[in-house]
Order: structure tokens, then C-alpha cells, then sequence
């Protein structure tokens, strides 16, 4: 069964005034649609946004390649240069980023 026009306008109104994933679940069951189909109605419309997921530490998490690439960066080498690296701890690879930041921190000043 399709979205009807009302359907769509209450949907968006909802949505846009609470942008939420409760929000989501309540207009599906609103509406007797899945959230999956409430958020592909939504996705469609353009007006979708997909929660971010934070680490357990609350950041955007950040992975082990991406890592390598500002390290690389800040190096002012070419990535696949250091190839391989991206197999070391996470841990190990944020000392890394953070001891290689403090460094070009002190040659600019």
C-alpha cells in the first residue's frame, strides 16, 4: 500500500519538526507502515537523516586506514607508503597521530 498525499505531508511535517528515530517508529505505527518503509518514504523525499554513530568515547569513530592517511598526510608522504600500518592497534596508531600532530605543531611555530 502506497503513501497516500496526506500521508506524505503529515510524515514530513512530523519528521521535519523531530528529525528522531523515535519519531520514525512512532509514524510508522501511526500510519501501519514498518520504520523501514517510513524511512525509505523519507530517504526518497530527501529529507533523511541518518543518526550518526558515536564511539563509546563519543566520537565520530575514525578507522584504522583513515588514521594512517593523516598520519600520512601530516607527514607530507604519500599514504601507501606507509602500507602495513593500518594493521597496528588502534590505540597504538592515535598515539602516533596525536605525537605526529604535536610535532608539526612545534615546526610551524
Amino acid at each position: 500500500m502506497s503513501y497516500t498525499l496526506e500521508n506524505t505531508k503529515y510524515l514530513l511535517g512530523e519528521y521535519e519538526n523531530e528529525p528522531t528515530k523515535e519519531t520514525v517508529e512512532r509514524i510508522g505505527k501511526e500510519l501501519g507502515k514498518s520504520t523501514k518503509s517510513v524511512i525509505g518514504k523519507l530517504s526518497r523525499e530527501g529529507v533523511y537523516r541518518r543518526e550518526l554513530y558515536l564511539s563509546k568515547t563519543g566520537d565520530v569513530p575514525t578507522t584504522k586506514i583513515e588514521i594512517v592517511a593523516t598520519i600520512a598526510e601530516i607527514l607530507g608522504i604519500e599514504a601507501e607508503s606507509l602500507s602495513g600500518l593500518e594493521k597496528s592497534p588502534k590505540g597504538s596508531l592515535r598515539n602516533l597521530e596525536k605525537a605526529v600532530a604535536g610535532l608539526q605543531q612545534v615546526q610551524q611555530e
